[in-house]
Protein backbone atom coordinates (compact mmCIF):
# COMPACT_ATOMS: atom_id res chain seq x y z
CA UNK A 1 0.00 0.00 0.00
CA UNK A 2 1.24 3.33 -0.31
CA UNK A 3 0.57 6.79 1.69
CA UNK A 4 -1.46 9.26 -0.23
CA UNK A 5 -2.10 11.46 3.12
CA UNK A 6 -0.14 12.16 6.29
CA UNK A 7 0.80 14.88 8.70
CA UNK A 8 3.09 15.58 11.41
CA UNK A 9 1.85 16.45 14.91
CA UNK A 10 3.63 18.27 18.00
CA UNK A 11 2.23 17.56 21.10
CA UNK A 12 3.26 19.36 24.02
CA UNK A 13 2.62 17.80 27.56
CA UNK A 14 1.92 19.55 30.79
CA UNK A 15 5.39 19.19 32.77
CA UNK A 16 6.30 15.57 33.55
CA UNK A 17 3.23 13.69 31.89
CA UNK A 18 5.58 13.11 28.66
CA UNK A 19 5.29 9.77 29.23
CA UNK A 20 2.18 9.40 29.86
CA UNK A 21 1.34 10.97 26.34
CA UNK A 22 4.06 8.73 24.81
CA UNK A 23 2.13 5.44 26.31
CA UNK A 24 -1.14 6.25 25.16
CA UNK A 25 -0.01 7.06 21.71
CA UNK A 26 1.23 3.91 21.43
CA UNK A 27 -2.15 2.15 22.23
CA UNK A 28 -3.32 3.76 18.84
CA UNK A 29 -1.23 0.53 17.57
CA UNK A 30 -3.43 -1.91 19.58
CA UNK A 31 -5.57 -4.26 17.54
CA UNK A 32 -8.72 -2.11 16.78
CA UNK A 33 -7.35 1.20 17.32
CA UNK A 34 -6.37 3.66 14.25
CA UNK A 35 -2.81 3.11 13.83
CA UNK A 36 -3.41 -0.63 13.63
CA UNK A 37 -5.87 -0.16 10.62
CA UNK A 38 -4.65 -1.15 7.23
CA UNK A 39 -5.16 1.99 6.24
CA UNK A 40 -2.34 3.28 8.40
CA UNK A 41 1.12 2.82 7.00
CA UNK A 42 3.23 4.96 9.44
CA UNK A 43 2.58 5.69 12.91
CA UNK A 44 5.91 6.70 14.12
CA UNK A 45 5.82 8.24 18.29
CA UNK A 46 8.93 10.24 18.96
CA UNK A 47 9.90 12.63 21.57
CA UNK A 48 12.18 15.60 21.53
CA UNK A 49 15.63 14.84 22.20
CA UNK A 50 15.82 17.89 24.58
CA UNK A 51 11.97 18.30 25.78
CA UNK A 52 10.77 15.19 27.40
CA UNK A 53 7.79 16.26 27.37
CA UNK A 54 7.46 17.07 23.69
CA UNK A 55 6.22 14.44 21.63
CA UNK A 56 5.97 14.06 17.63
CA UNK A 57 3.80 11.85 15.75
CA UNK A 58 3.87 10.80 12.17
CA UNK A 59 1.44 9.24 10.38
CA UNK A 60 0.99 8.11 6.74
CA UNK A 61 -2.30 6.94 5.65
CA UNK A 62 -3.96 5.46 2.49
CA UNK A 63 -5.97 8.01 1.86
CA UNK A 64 -7.40 11.64 3.60
CA UNK A 65 -10.95 10.20 3.45
CA UNK A 66 -9.59 7.18 5.68
CA UNK A 67 -8.07 8.86 7.94
CA UNK A 68 -11.06 10.51 8.55
CA UNK A 69 -13.34 7.68 8.68
CA UNK A 70 -11.15 5.74 11.10
CA UNK A 71 -10.54 9.10 13.81
CA UNK A 72 -14.53 9.54 13.50
CA UNK A 73 -14.73 5.52 15.09
CA UNK A 74 -15.35 5.25 19.04
CA UNK A 75 -11.69 4.31 19.62
CA UNK A 76 -9.86 7.11 18.14
CA UNK A 77 -12.71 9.37 19.81
CA UNK A 78 -11.78 7.84 23.26
CA UNK A 79 -7.90 7.87 22.39
CA UNK A 80 -8.10 11.65 21.41
CA UNK A 81 -10.49 12.50 24.61
CA UNK A 82 -8.17 10.94 26.85
CA UNK A 83 -4.58 12.91 25.47
CA UNK A 84 -6.21 16.32 25.49
CA UNK A 85 -6.22 16.37 29.49
CA UNK A 86 -2.27 15.55 29.15
CA UNK A 87 -1.41 18.62 26.63
CA UNK A 88 -0.06 21.49 28.01
CA UNK A 89 -1.01 23.55 25.10
CA UNK A 90 -2.81 23.12 21.19
CA UNK A 91 -1.20 20.67 19.47
CA UNK A 92 0.49 22.22 16.25
CA UNK A 93 -0.15 19.95 13.15
CA UNK A 94 1.39 20.16 9.39
CA UNK A 95 -0.43 17.69 6.45
CA UNK A 96 1.33 16.55 3.71
CA UNK A 97 1.04 14.57 0.65
CA UNK A 98 3.77 11.73 1.03
CA UNK A 99 6.11 11.38 -2.09
CA UNK A 100 8.44 8.43 -1.04
CA UNK A 101 10.28 7.31 1.41
CA UNK A 102 10.39 4.23 3.74
CA UNK A 103 9.89 3.35 7.06
CA UNK A 104 10.27 -0.47 8.89
CA UNK A 105 10.45 -0.97 12.61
Amino acid sequence: MIANYGFNATLTAKPGMGDQLIDLLLTGLNEGSPGASEHCIVYLVSRSASDPDVVHITEGWTSEEDHHRIFAGETARAIVAQIDPLLAKDSEYTDYVPVRGKAAF
